[in-house]
């Protein structure tokens, strides 16, 4: 047996888009079942999004708070952004939500995972890079607004935020799976194992 995910499409019959937003919309597929029955399937189309566990030399992560309204709850998050514009490449896109988010920039980049967050029900991809050797920014700090402009920052021991973790006190799903393989890489094979920041995304393919 071979431990791989594979690609896989099953014939689409019919489709619609009952619903579509600024960024996202949602779609209706009458999809052919293996016994050959019919079944509708209504999902979110998404973008794509990357994220961040930016790690200091001190062993913290940087986190943000944010107001998350549709479960009523301010989350510690790691930095975190849609992919905007159709291939780009996720790199540059994490580089921009980490300096729009903390004014923060890194001169090491890898790729810690790569994750649908609910394929069951939305086509949303992520991949959670691991920034090192961080440092301030340069220039002025980005204007933020709506929810962003309430966020707080903090940089927190790693420990820490893997204890909150696995106690049930932090949810937000990059930041969960972020930091948990990032421990998982130190006691594995170590962070210079992990794949490089322009490792091939299949998911959401870009242009390097």
């Amino acid at each position: 047996m071979e431990l791989q995910d594979t690609p896989e499409e099953w014939r689409i019959v019919a489709t619609t888009t009952p619903f579509q937003g600024n960024k996202t919309s949602v779609r209706t597929d009458d999809v052919v079942m293996p016994d050959g029955t019919v079944a509708r399937r209504d999902y979110q189309v998404h973008p794509g999004s990357v994220a961040v566990v930016a790690l200091d030399d001190r062993d913290r992560v940087l986190l943000l708070k944010q107001y998350r309204h549709p479960v009523r709850q301010k989350l510690w998050e790691i930095p975190a952004g849609l992919l905007d514009v159709p291939g780009e490449n996720p790199l540059h896109a994490a580089e921009r939500e980490l300096y729009e988010e903390a004014h923060v920039k890194a001169e090491d980049w890898r790729v810690l995972v790569d994750v649908y967050t609910t394929p069951g029900g939305c086509d949303e991809a992520v991949r959670v890079f691991l920034a090192r050797d961080l440092s301030e920014a340069q220039g002025e700090r980005f204007d933020v607004a709506d929810e962003e402009a309430d966020m707080e920052l903090a940089r927190v021991p790693l420990a820490d935020v893997v204890r909150g973790a696995l106690a049930g006190e932090l949810h937000n799903n990059c930041l969960v799976v972020g930091v948990l393989s990032l421990a998982a890489a130190r006691a594995g094979d170590g962070l210079d194992a992990l794949r490089p920041a322009d490792a091939p995304w299949p998911a959401r393919p870009f242009e390097a």
